[in-house]
């Protein structure tokens, strides 16, 4: 996967004057002990111990010469809360913090650290500085407990650092069938992400340069061919045209991306498209997809920004699908596993073809069905149809209201193994409690048709991250007996 941060995570231990810093050495040096044991990658610890601001200026230098971009603050003892949170709003990138547990009785009578009194003061002046920092459900760890926050946060601080450090590139003016695309973009800027519309004819004119570049074509072509195989490549008098795409829009992502560091793309892919080209862009955007750079249907902003936020959870690609049909009794086998949902959560996910193809069960190139109703099958050849890997996943959503408010929504569950009986790239997909959801969250807040997927859960790194970016409205599935707001209770 391309086209991701990597997390350099600094270990800055703080030990307060009145307590000796010989404690936070050597829980500091446990704790490194632990993150060697288990491999954790990418982490390293701060030779310099806070115990005042001069220390923090000392350790902020530390961080910055050694490419540090986020940071767990870990409290060996009490701990000085003024220079550690000071740290906190002085560095450039997201913020944890980690508390050591007193490690037995031996320990009480003298060198006891007092660090769960220390969170507590920590929390206080972050307030003070209004940051936002990530405090675990359960801070205060041994070395060992301290290894899964670390890994977790390693994961939040990837999505915190992509979205910050975005452009979000469209192609085209958001469609009048897609109406629900057209989300203001303000938000976006508030996120620091860069926001770079064009028009479908600076494609065009790109991708008509890009003729000349016949060895680098070739290449792409020979790769599709080569991921395709022969089963799979149903129409291979495209794949040169598809090729050319992908090359036009990776020499786009290269030369774009500007002081940016990571790139998205939501382009317009029709009803204009198809005339123009003459063939479907789905494929190649499958491809980017699954190495990092995902390509949103329908100029679908927030649906690009919401699958590069899944990936940078899992590293893994993601896709972005209309939350589509329900499904009929008749599809689901007898004794079939709904991975605890009921039939009425169950529903297909679908798109024209835009699922790369290690997250397909199968797959080959198809026209599009839809599409070739109002012009000719021969234009609308180059999605990639089959049936959705059975998997677990996350539904994730990241959008704009009308307000310009940002709101989402993160929903666990799982692809289910059963045959779709239908057409594009599809996967009947079992969340539990969907039926509900759906109603007061997905149409009561009025989001959207798309929803990014991971395939992966990773509900909690992505809730973590949505509050690290300030947004407040995260909805997610509630259980059976608690109410959404608005919801009728006579009416369960």
């Amino acid at each position: 996967m391309i086209n991701q941060p990597t997390v350099k995570l600094g270990i800055v231990g703080v030990s307060r004057d009145c307590f000796p810093i010989t404690l936070t050495k050597a829980r500091l040096a446990a704790l490194m002990e632990a993150v060697g044991k288990a491999g954790l990658p990418e982490v390293y610890d701060c030779p310099v111990v806070i115990e005042n601001d001069v220390d923090t200026m000392k350790a902020l230098d530390w961080a910055k010469e050694n490419g540090i971009n986020a940071v767990c603050m870990f409290l060996g003892n009490f701990g000085p809360e003024g220079p550690t949170t000071m740290f906190c709003q002085k560095f450039d990138g997201p913020s944890m913090v980690l508390a050591a547990k007193e490690e037995g009785k031996a320990n009480l009578a003298n060198d006891r650290g007092d660090a769960l009194c220390g969170v507590l003061n920590f929390s206080y002046s972050v307030g003070l500085r209004r940051l936002k920092v990530y405090i675990p459900e359960y801070p205060n760890v041994t070395p060992e407990e301290a290894v899964k926050e670390l890994a977790d946060f390693r994961d939040i601080a990837r999505v915190v650092i992509g979205v910050k450090n975005l452009k979000v590139i469209g192609f085209g003016p958001r469609p009048w069938d897609f109406l629900a695309c057209n989300a203001p973009i303000q938000p976006m800027y508030d996120l620091g992400i860069e926001v770079q519309e064009n028009s479908e004819l600076d494609l065009k004119k790109a991708f008509d340069e890009t003729a000349c570049k016949t060895a680098e074509i070739e290449a792409v072509a020979k790769d599709m061919e080569a991921e395709l195989g022969a089963s799979r490549n149903t129409y291979p008098e495209i794949i040169k045209k598809m090729a050319q795409l992908e090359v036009t829009l990776m020499d786009w992502y290269e030369n774009q991306k500007g002081a940016s560091k990571y790139a998205v793309f939501a382009n317009k892919c029709w009803p204009a498209w198809q005339p123009i080209f003459e063939f479907e862009p789905c494929y190649v955007n499958s491809r980017l997809t699954g190495r990092g750079i995902p390509v949103a249907c329908e100029v679908d902003l927030y649906g690009a920004l919401s699958e590069f936020m899944a990936e940078c959870a899992t590293e893994k690609p993601a896709t972005l699908l209309d939350i589509n049909n329900s499904v009929p009794a008749d599809v689901i086998p007898a004794g079939a596993n709904l991975a605890g949902a009921d039939l009425k959560d169950l529903y297909m996910g679908f798109h024209c073809g835009n699922t790369c193809s290690q997250c397909m069960k199968d797959c080959k190139i198809k026209y599009q069905l839809i599409q070739a109703r109002l012009m000719s099958p021969e234009i609308t050849k180059g999605t990639l149809e089959g049936q959705i890997m059975p998997s677990a996943t996350t539904m994730f959503r990241i959008q704009s209201n009308s307000d310009a408010k940002l709101v989402s929504y993160i929903a666990e569950g799982h692809f289910l193994d059963i045959d779709p009986c239908s057409f594009g790239g599809i996967g009947i997909a079992a969340i539990p409690g969907f039926a509900r959801f759906y109603r007061h969250v997905l149409v009561g807040k009025r989001f959207p048709h798309h929803g990014a997927y991971a395939f992966k859960k990773s509900g909690k790194v992505l809730f973590e991250a949505l509050k690290m970016l300030g947004v407040d409205d995260i909805n997610t599935p509630l259980p059976a007996g608690q109410l959404y707001p608005g919801e009728n209770p006579f009416a369960i």
